[in-house]
């Protein structure tokens, strides 16, 4: 038997059984698929949290005031033995030299509310220094004006959707507006941005630091946002600033400094993890899809007892037998696989479509290794049948 003899000997088997056949290949399609799937949503997730740092640009270091070894939980939660003050930014820009800017921040939830219109939305307290640092545009109007931190002015800067809601057709530069119990001039829109590090600045106000400290009641910031000259090392200003801050803290490490690199990576490493994990999770189910194939098999081989002793008759060798029935095992998981490529692709499209932030292109490794597998399903599962039909007796296959 040539090759191709015996790859038409495999079609037209699994052709004269159709709904058995669709079904095996239904059973290894849907492994495929979510394998595909799985590790393309996994992968997406990774590469839009990295952009979403790398939106930060390049040498960006955060400040946030509590030490996870120290209080026992998260960086920012629980009390601390010295709060993050205006001060203390201000020290660290005046005295560490690699630092090129830097912006302290406030954060909270207000009414913001115009003549009859009002909406909960996110307040943000910052310095004129947070449009360079967070590479803010405004389409109208102006950003925070430059001046003294602990001086903070009645003015505020809208993102684009809280502004549309309430100014609709309006322009609302120049008007006052109420945020929580202040009356705040807006100075300016910013323009469209969307979801950046979970803020969603279409739908935010940004107000002067020292006045949302106020209208919050706090006494410790949120945040301290630094960029770095490009030139500096990353490293030394790091040790820079945390030797600047523990001085004013009374020797006291109270405090977690973030860089940008380290934050990346430990993400890119739990993601990779999840990614590996959904894999894993999605391959059970091509090994189920193998055990019914190797069903199958097994049925097909007890139904065509005749037809493997007419072939042993008629000079057949046993590895060409073994080889026929491998290559239909082979030949159906391989076309499951195929067909759980497509429906895979098309989901992907759905999703992209629904999502468009998110890019759900599973990394190349993912679909190379689900075809191979499901290729190597087949044949594995395919060998006992196969090894089964070729130990029928000529005599008594033709006989039953």
């Amino acid at each position: 038997m040539t090759f191709f003899e015996v790859l038409r000997f495999a079609t037209a088997a699994l052709r004269g059984h159709g709904l058995r056949t669709g079904l095996s290949m239904l059973g290894v399609g849907i492994g495929v698929a979510a394998v595909v799937m799985l590790t393309g949503l996994g992968e997406g997730a990774r590469r839009y949290v990295t952009d979403q740092f790398a939106s930060l640009g390049t040498n960006i270091l955060i400040i946030i005031p509590g030490k996870n070894e120290t209080t026992g939980g998260l960086p920012g939660i629980g009390g601390v033995p010295n709060d993050l003050t205006i001060d203390d930014a201000a020290t660290v820009l005046r005295t560490v030299r690699s630092v090129d800017t830097l912006s302290p921040v406030a954060m909270g939830t207000e009414t913001v509310s115009y003549r009859s219109r009002s909406r909960d939305v996110m307040v943000v307290g910052a310095t004129s220094e947070m449009q360079q640092v967070r590479g803010i545009v405004v389409r109208s109007g102006s950003f925070l004006p430059p001046g003294d931190w602990k001086r903070g002015a009645p003015v505020a800067v809208m993102g684009k959707g809280i502004a549309q809601e309430l100014f609709p057709g309006q322009d609302p530069v120049g008007k006052v507006v109420r945020v929580g119990d202040f009356r705040t001039r807006v100075i300016g829109v910013m323009a469209p941005r969307g979801v950046s590090l979970g803020i969603d600045f279409d739908d935010i106000v940004i107000i002067p630091v020292a006045t949302s400290m106020r209208l919050f009641n706090r006494n410790s910031l949120f945040r301290v946002l630094i960029k770095l000259d490009p030139l500096a090392d990353s490293e030394v200003a790091k040790a820079d600033i945390m030797a600047t801050l523990i001085e004013r803290h009374d020797g006291e490490e109270d405090f977690t400094l973030i860089t940008q690199d380290a934050v990346m990576s430990a993400f890119s490493q739990i993601f990779a993890a999840l990614t590996a994990a959904l894999a894993g999770i999605a391959a059970i189910s091509l090994s189920v899809a193998g055990i019914g194939i190797m069903n199958v098999m097994l049925v097909a081989v007890s139904e065509r007892t005749h037809e493997i002793g007419l072939l042993k008759a008629v000079g057949a060798r046993r590895r060409q037998i073994l080889v026929a029935f491998l290559t239909e095992a082979v030949l159906l998981s391989g076309a499951g696989g195929v067909l759980g490529l497509g429906a895979a692709w098309i989901a992907m499209q759905a999703l992209a479509a629904t999502y468009p932030a998110v890019d759900v292109t599973p990394p190349t490794w993912a679909v190379l290794a689900a075809v191979g597998v499901s290729l190597v399903v087949g044949a594995v599962f395919g060998v006992l049948p196969a090894r089964n039909a070729t130990r029928l007796d000529p005599i008594a296959a033709l006989r039953s």
